[in-house]
């Protein structure tokens, strides 16, 4: 235990004392870093490029992997900052590239999907798009990305390693993180970092856990299927809008009487279609939502357990029904687990640049499901909540409402955020090869 904690206080000094980068500017200590890029990002000029981005996406919303415009945007601005990149990586994707261009890579990652909502918020930089809204903040993350690779971009020389930006599609569902993972760009990466902003978080505040941080997830549809005929008459029918309700009503019992209490799970049924008219009992009715749970166990028992329900009280009601769990369109998420390494430097990169009483790293996991996961899985990584909270008095809005309201001042902290975790992840990795082969600190 004594080597142990003798051996972290040599890191933490040799963070403390040694420049970030292997540099002459002996400016370059961990705390100034950060500092350093915190003020690169609030500067007016950077700033307003950022949010100019950011409104630009917002009034151009699209969805998975139909994302073309929103890429073009990104390739242009990485051309105008001379940045290489690969593109139409997953359909939609980018991975640009800063450093050496050789070992060690370390990733940050932003989505760029928008959501099939309809925008409620009256402001000048509405989506122009019906029936389209950035609703969950993706382009924000794509605009602090940015942010991010113009600050690394300026400190390039200094960067012993590379950081490979990650512009990915389709995260609201369809999975674009295990796409850009079939595709091999992400090969050799040792690390990857994510953030999401939080809009109940104050602003240049972040919020994260070791562990289990998010949910596993999955989706169902069910066609339930009776016989149609005059409302009147019901006799002569089958009624599978009654057959549906008592689906609904049995699969809320998979939770509340099958689950224990202590193993968070969730059935919602988001979804009810069937049946035109007052007065006609349609010939099948189609119901579909979400499953979650934190342990794959559980959530195997849920899919399983869901189909058995669904079947079963059908029946009952003597019709068929049809369970489709979109196993090869939408694969299931797994829980979003935070590397516990990652989770001690990404607390040291947090404190330095927002200050102690601005990170809280011991959030309880929440049911929201991620496809950062997938990264997670083969890639030790790191996620984190960035505070965009509304400055006003209006009630606060959540995630996919089409109220949602973000405060762009977050906008230069995730920016920061994104290039220091990335800077300072390469001096880390650097060091520890360093201290492995033996040479000193004069030697990095």
């Amino acid at each position: 235990m004594f080597l142990k904690c003798f051996h972290f206080f040599i890191v933490l000094h040799f963070f403390a004392v040694t420049p970030i980068f292997s540099s002459t500017d002996s400016s370059f200590t961990s705390t100034q870093l950060s500092i350093n890029f915190l003020d690169i990002a609030k500067k007016p000029d950077v700033f307003d490029w950022m949010v100019k981005i950011r409104r630009k996406i917002h009034e151009n919303p699209e969805l998975g992997y139909k994302e073309f415009e929103t890429s073009k945007l990104i390739r242009d601005e990485l051309d105008k900052l001379g940045i290489p990149y690969n593109h139409s990586v997953a359909v939609t994707g980018v991975i640009g590239f800063i450093g050496t261009g050789s070992s060690p890579f370390v990733a940050i990652r932003a989505d760029m999907d928008a959501l099939p909502i309809q925008e409620m918020v009256e402001w000048a930089h509405k989506s122009k798009v019906p029936e389209r809204m950035h609703a969950c903040g993706h382009d924000a993350h794509v605009t602090m990305l940015l942010g991010a690779a113009k600050i690394l971009k300026e400190h390039e020389k200094e960067i012993q390693g590379t950081v490979v930006l990650v512009f990915q599609p389709a995260e609201e569902g369809s999975a674009g993180a295990k796409e850009i993972l079939d595709a091999g760009a992400l090969a050799n990466v040792s690390a990857i970092f994510g953030l999401h902003v939080a809009p109940n978080v104050p602003v240049g505040e972040v919020a994260s856990r070791t562990g289990i941080i998010m949910a596993g997830s999955g989706s169902f549809e069910a066609t339930i299927s009776g016989k149609g005929g005059h409302a009147a008459i019901p006799q002569h029918s089958i009624d599978p809008i009654l057959a549906a309700s008592n689906v609904i009503i049995s699969l809320q019992h998979l939770v509340s009487r099958e689950a224990d209490p202590l193993d968070s799970q969730v059935v919602t049924v988001a979804k009810f279609q069937g049946g035109g008219a007052f007065n006609v009992i349609p010939d099948y009715v189609t119901i579909g939502g979400t499953f979650r749970a934190f342990s794959g166990k559980s959530f195997e028992r849920l899919k399983q357990r869901i189909e058995q329900v669904i079947i079963g009280q059908a029946a009952v009601q003597r019709c068929n029904a049809t369970v489709n769990f979109f196993d090869g369109e939408k694969p299931f998420y797994p829980p979003a687990v935070n590397n516990p390494d990652l989770h001690e430097h990404f607390g040291n990169v947090a404190r330095s640049l927002l200050g102690i009483n601005k990170v809280n790293l011991d959030i309880p996991p929440i049911m929201g499901a991620e496809d950062f996961a997938f990264y997670q899985k083969v890639i030790p990584g790191y996620f984190a909540f960035l505070g965009v909270e509304n400055a006003s008095h209006e009630p606060l809005q959540s995630l996919h409402s089409p109220y949602l309201r973000i405060n762009e001042d977050g906008l230069p902290y995730g920016a920061a955020l994104h290039a220091s975790f990335a800077a300072s992840y390469l001096l880390k990795h650097q060091h520890d090869i360093a201290v492995v082969e033996g040479k000193s600190h004069d030697e990095l």
